[in-house]
């Protein structure tokens, strides 16, 4: 018998293994969203063993959302697990408040996955399973979900080019494993009473439809796994043509009105599906996309609209879609000045971005006349003028920011440059005349990187 426990033990760590082995390159850093609850402990201690096995390195990250009044216990919990098997952890502390039209667990899975993306990490492990994969095809399907909401969870899934991607090696493993495997190895956990709440859609499957569900079907979440893979098939069909039309409708990363227009509102709908996924934005409801989709195809060249849902919002200015994060806003309304010390890098979080400046052959700022005043950095305060073309007259800042391509919401939150209270750089215009560097020298090159 005892040999028998072992060999499921076993069979479960190899199992992640083939996983781990077909995704990972070596020297791979791992990083483990660790809950506390049965499944995340369960795979922290198979990716223990693995590691003294395989040539990665082991984090831990757990989010604290703030929700539970027992979220500081699981907190401490996770720390003192970790502790004991030497893994390094970063506990991640939220405030999730409620918005309307969005459930309290969308939002916290937004600020989870959020937390996930700033990780050091080449992947996130997560402890979602074969049940899970059931439990959401059938919450998605009474949620009236399109094919992308059907499809299954992917094995791998990549965030953005700079987060590190989601790992799920236990996918294809049922909870029953999981349970029998923490059992077998005498494992501690800790049990969320929220759980327990069937209240919660997700409960009330798990504890009241899906047993009586399994007397019939005894294999429905393999069967479930299956018919989400057929979805997530045809999701990647619709994905191949909703790239055709964004690469027909983008300028300069932008998808532009005109373009947009020349498709039916079917493949502008799965066009906004596939860019919202790919900016990481919450999908609207199926009303709202289509009435975004409608205001898209009915919109011209002048026509500044602005839609919000979610965390994000849609404003279009010169014929171009710009999708923003809200979260992201400015708070150049609060933020005074800064002071420029030389710094190559001059990082501004009040503005969500940072100033380079580079040292450059005939371009740039004149580092003598730089050295007549403080240089600080601040937002427009009104009238100021400029010159940024010395066969042009003096103009004010208002003017020349009219006739950029800066959209109006961005203008009074730029990052302006002055020595002294000469206007000397603002971004996406230029340089004052009275500060380009000569011919033959070298100046200061301000180059603006927003997040």
């Amino acid at each position: 018998m005892a040999h028998s426990r072992k060999s499921k033990s076993n069979n479960l760590i190899s199992d992640a293994q083939k996983v781990l082995l077909a995704h990972i390159q070596p020297d791979d850093h791992l990083t483990i969203a660790l809950s506390g609850g049965i499944d995340s402990v369960v795979l922290l201690n198979i990716l223990t063993v693995l590691s003294k096995q395989m040539p990665f390195t082991l984090s831990a990250v757990h989010v604290n959302h703030g929700i539970s009044s027992n979220a500081t216990r699981w907190s401490r919990f996770c720390c003192d697990l970790c502790h004991a098997y030497g893994v390094s952890i970063h506990i991640a502390y939220l405030q999730i408040k409620k918005e309307a039209g969005v459930s309290l667990e969308a939002i916290a899975r937004e600020e989870r996955y959020r937390v996930f993306s700033g990780m050091p990490a080449d992947f996130i492990v997560v402890a979602q399973h074969l049940d899970d994969q059931a439990e959401t095809l059938l919450l998605q399907l009474f949620r009236g979900a399109g094919i992308r909401g059907l499809s299954a969870m992917p094995v791998v899934r990549k965030q953005s080019a700079t987060a590190p991607q989601i790992l799920r090696p236990l996918l294809e493993v049922s909870r029953r494993s999981i349970e029998d495997y923490a059992r077998q190895n005498e494992l501690r956990w800790i049990n969320d009473e929220s759980n327990d709440d069937t209240a919660f859609h997700r409960n009330f499957l798990r504890h009241d439809i899906l047993p009586l569900l399994k007397k019939r079907y005894p294999n429905y979440p393999q069967t479930l796994l299956r018919a989400s893979r057929h979805f997530a098939e045809a999701s990647q069909l619709l994905d191949e043509l909703a790239a055709m039309d964004s690469e027909n409708c983008l300028v300069r990363g932008k998808l532009q009105i005109e373009r947009i227009r020349k498709l039916n509102i079917k493949r502008v709908k799965n066009l906004l599906r596939f860019t919202l996924a790919q900016q990481g934005a919450m999908l609207p409801s199926t009303a709202k996309l289509e009435d975004i989709a409608n205001q898209l195809l009915s919109a011209n060249r002048d026509n500044q609209i602005h839609i919000t849902f979610g965390n994000h919002e849609i404003r279009c200015f010169k014929g171009a879609v710009y999708i923003l994060h809200k979260n992201k806003k400015v708070q150049a309304q609060n933020f005074d000045q800064c002071v420029w010390q030389g710094e190559t890098r001059l990082a501004l979080p009040n503005f969500n971005g940072a100033i380079r400046f580079t040292e450059v052959v005939n371009q740039g700022i004149d580092q003598q006349k730089l050295r007549t005043g403080p240089v600080t950095v601040r937002i427009r305060a009104g009238g100021e003028r400029f010159t940024p073309a010395c066969n042009r007259p003096r103009r004010s800042l208002k003017n020349l920011l009219q006739e950029t391509s800066i959209p109006p919401w961005q203008r009074s939150r730029m990052p302006l440059l002055f020595c002294g209270e000469h206007l000397v750089w603002a971004p996406g215009i230029g340089i004052d005349c009275e500060f380009q560097v000569k011919s033959g020298e070298t100046g200061i090159l301000p180059l603006w990187e927003a997040e």
